[in-house]
C-alpha cells in the first residue's frame, strides 16, 4: 500500500522509434519505424499502410495510434512497402504478391526482436493485404480501419483520382473513364493515375481481391469511421461480416466518430478511433 508520503511509481518511459532499413532479399530495403513498448511488451503488431497518396495522408494518424499502443506495452512496426514512401523502388515496380513478401519480413523482424508472434493492423487497402496474409502468418489477432472490401471497388475507387484531374484540367482535351483505363491496364499498359504508376499485374491481383472470401483465422478488431459515433456499419460492410461470422470469424465491430482522415488534403485525426483502438490492448489485454 502507499503511504500518504508515498508516491506511485513512475510509468516506464517510451522510448522514441526507431528507423531502420529491413533488407529484402534482390528488392533493395524497406524503410520501418520500430515503436518499442513501454515496459515489458505483451504483444505485437505490422502496421500495413493504405493504397497511394492514402499512405501519406494517413501518416499522422498511424503514427499518433502506433505511439498509443506502444504505451500500452504493444511493440508496433511500421513499414513502407516496396515502391512506397522511403523505401527501395518506385509505385509502379510494386506487385501485390511482392507486398505479401513485405509483410512475412516485417512479421519475422518483429517476432525476433518482441518475442511476439505479431499481429497485422491494417487501415483501407492495407487492412484488405493483412488479410489476405494473416492465414499464411498464423496472427493471433488482426486490427482493421475502415477496410476496403473488395480490391476491384479499391482500384475503381483510385482510377477515379485520374477522371477527376482531368475535369480540373482545362488545358486537356482527352477525357478519361474508368473503363477505358481497365481496358488500357488490361492490354499490358502502365497508367499514371494522380502521380503514380499503376502497373497493370497490381491491377489484375487487386480486381480478384473479395474479402468476404478471407474471413480473418484470428480473433479481430474492426473499426469504422462516420460523422457520428455508434451508427450501424454500412450495407457493404455489414454483408461482409455477415459472411465472416458464417464463416466462424470471431470479429467486433464498432463505428467511431471521426473524418476520413486517409482522403482529406489537410492533415485530420480522430481521437475516438485513438481511444478505441488504445483501449483494445488496455491494462496488458490483448485479444
Amino acid at each position: 500500500m502507499i503511504g500518504s508520503g508515498a508516491t506511485a511509481p513512475a510509468a516506464p518511459a517510451l522510448p522514441p522509434p526507431l528507423p531502420l532499413f529491413l533488407p529484402v532479399a534482390g528488392q533493395g530495403a524497406r524503410f520501418c519505424l520500430y515503436h518499442a513498448p513501454a515496459g515489458k511488451g505483451t504483444a505485437a503488431l505490422v502496421y500495413v499502410h493504405p493504397f497511394a497518396e492514402e499512405m501519406n495522408r494517413s501518416r499522422r494518424m498511424a503514427a499518433l495510434a502506433a505511439r498509443a499502443l506502444a504505451a500500452r506495452g504493444v511493440a508496433v512496426l511500421q513499414i513502407d512497402l516496396l515502391g512506397c514512401g522511403d523505401s527501395s523502388g518506385d509505385f509502379g515496380d510494386a506487385s501485390w504478391d511482392a507486398w505479401r513478401t513485405d509483410v512475412r519480413h516485417a512479421v519475422a523482424w518483429l517476432r525476433e526482436r518482441s518475442g511476439h508472434v505479431p499481429g497485422l493492423w491494417g487501415l483501407r487497402m492495407g487492412a484488405l493485404l493483412a488479410l489476405d496474409c494473416a492465414r499464411e502468418l498464423a496472427c493471433p489477432h488482426l486490427l482493421l480501419w475502415q477496410p476496403v472490401h473488395s480490391g476491384a471497388t479499391g482500384l475503381t475507387q483510385f482510377l477515379r483520382l485520374q477522371l477527376a484531374a482531368d475535369m480540373l484540367d482545362q488545358q486537356s482535351a482527352a477525357r478519361s473513364t474508368t473503363a477505358a483505363l481497365r481496358a488500357a491496364l488490361r492490354a499490358g499498359t502502365p497508367q499514371e493515375i494522380a502521380g503514380y504508376t499503376l502497373a497493370p499485374a497490381m491491377a489484375d491481383a487487386l480486381d480478384a481481391l473479395d474479402s468476404k472470401t478471407l474471413a480473418p483465422p484470428c480473433p479481430t478488431h474492426w473499426f469504422e469511421l462516420a460523422p457520428e459515433a455508434g451508427r450501424p456499419l454500412p450495407p457493404a460492410g455489414a454483408a461482409v461480416l455477415q459472411a465472416w461470422q458464417a464463416q466462424g470469424a470471431v470479429v467486433q465491430a464498432q463505428v467511431v466518430a471521426g473524418p476520413q482522415f486517409w482522403a482529406t488534403p489537410e492533415v485530420a485525426t480522430s481521437a475516438a478511433l485513438l481511444a478505441a483502438t488504445a483501449a483494445v490492448f488496455g491494462a496488458g489485454h490483448v485479444p
